[in-house]
């Protein structure tokens, strides 16, 4: 085996057989005695997810009916039935509402980027940086929120962040007006010119969690046996299971019970993809699921896994592309979403569109379930977390980026308080928030962002006293 012996058991504890590094999740057996059991690092973990073509409650009629905003600022917010927040509910007292904040460097700045918007917006959303109009290799553009933090905090861990999506990248003669892909594809950047490489196969984002073959062709030889990576270590989990005691051996039996289960998953996604029978997505890798709701509780399980592991804390979340024409048959609608976002301000047709965005937002219960269910010491992982979801777009139908969505969700070790609707004035940069959120999770060393003009508290409305 291949952990410390002694008064306790080392925080990055692998087990390893054939090719397979299965990393252990937090144990009271990892705490020295005398210690609190809590985890070692302290670190507080980020999720960043991209919400594309923005909600139909930021448009002038959808506003006033309130389907983002709500109606009251501050604690005990009131939603409308059809707001598709609502699903959020029980997790009110982990969720923050920031409405009304603008995302100006996704805006047209000169004619000749006037309609690029689907092609800009998404680079923009975490840099709250223009892009530069180029379709060549001098791609510039701004470091994202997620790398900032990262490259502080992140350098501690196997992957100091990782990156994943739904939809299909590099899409040959999709990107127009003069835009490279990159800035479609990327909503990550580790600097202007540095766009990070985002994850879609659930395959391969499990297969760099569990080391699970040195060569492609080992991979593909364990997955064609059928046999779970669980097999290759076995003898190491008896041995170990010896030394835990009876909390240490429940948290451990359901942490492989839980990793069995998402390996079992893509398993039968892939055979499924490979049985010759009809596929909605048949562009898309063999481990993606035609389904989207599987294919994101696919990748909030990896989160989670990440997370609970501490192989990475930080993340970020590409769900969508603006300019998608993907119908969602398990939503309340059979409209396609591109152009169901272009609604013409006719009302029935935005009512429309929420359907669509209520389905899309609906998914977050599933992750935040699992946040919630995991526990890292003596906390779960939702009240260590810092979860930014977001759009860069407002009212789709007009490309518009003024009052965006815009909310946060766990607790992230203190620095928010949940259960809150936070309005900003006219005219206040996203970028503000960010700039606030870097500094209460420890970047402390940079007064701007992107183009902030100021800060933004978290936990207070807007002229509120402390």
């Amino acid at each position: 085996m291949s952990f410390i012996t002694g008064k306790h058991m080392a925080r990055r504890t692998f087990l390893r057989g054939m090719g397979v590094t299965v990393t252990l999740p937090f144990l009271d057996a990892m705490v020295p005695a005398g210690f609190a059991k809590t985890r070692a690092d302290g670190r507080t973990r980020l999720v960043c997810i991209e919400e594309v073509h923005g909600l139909a409650g930021c448009n002038e009629w959808g506003h006033q009916q309130g389907l983002y905003a709500p109606s009251t600022v501050g604690a005990d917010f009131e939603l409308v039935p059809d707001n598709p927040l609502t699903s959020l509910l029980p997790y009110r007292d982990y969720l923050t509402v920031i409405s009304n904040t603008d995302v100006r460097m996704a805006e047209a700045f000169s004619l000749p980027e006037i309609g690029g918007d689907h092609f800009r917006s998404t680079a923009v959303f975490l840099t709250q940086s223009k892009p530069k109009q180029t379709q060549g290799s001098d791609i510039y553009c701004g470091t994202s929120l997620d790398q900032l933090y990262a490259q502080k905090f992140g350098q501690a861990t196997p992957m100091p962040s990782m990156q994943f999506c739904i939809e299909a990248l590099d899409q040959a003669g999709g990107c127009t007006y003069n835009y490279s892909c990159v800035y479609t594809d990327s909503v990550s950047w580790a600097s202007p010119t540095e766009p990070m490489p985002m994850i879609r196969d659930p395959r391969v984002a499990f297969d760099m969690l569990f080391g699970a073959g040195t060569t492609p062709e080992d991979r593909a030889a364990r997955r064609k046996s059928r046999r779970s990576i669980l097999d290759w270590i076995q003898g190491e989990v008896a041995d170990m299971r010896k030394d835990l005691g009876p909390t240490d051996r429940v948290r451990l039996d359901r942490y492989l019970e839980n990793v069995r289960e998402v390996e079992r998953r893509i398993q039968m996604v892939e055979a499924h993809n490979t049985s010759g029978e009809h596929r909605e997505l048949p562009e898309a890798p063999i481990g993606v699921p035609d389904s989207f709701t599987e294919h994101m509780q696919l990748m909030f399980d990896l989160q989670v896994l990440a997370f609970e592991t501490d192989m990475t804390r930080i993340t970020t979340f590409k769900t969508g592309r603006d300019a998608q024409n993907r119908v969602f048959p398990e939503s309340p609608s059979s409209q396609p979403f591109h152009p169901a976002s272009h609604h013409g301000n006719r009302e029935d047709r935005i009512l429309e569109f929420n359907k669509i965005n209520q389905f899309r937002v609906g998914q977050l219960p599933y992750f935040l379930d699992k946040m919630k269910e995991t526990m890292d010491g003596e906390q779960s992982l939702l009240d260590k977390t810092v979860v930014v979801w977001g759009s860069p777009m407002a009212d789709a139908n007009v490309h518009n980026h003024r009052r965006c969505p815009l909310m946060l969700l766990g607790k992230g070790d203190g620095i928010l308080k949940g259960n809150l609707h936070l309005k900003a004035a006219d005219g206040t940069p996203m970028a503000n928030v960010f700039l606030t959120l870097l500094n209460e999770l420890g970047v402390e060393d940079i007064n701007s962002f992107g183009d902030s003009d100021g800060r933004f508290s978290v936990t207070q409305p807007v002229g509120a006293s402390s």
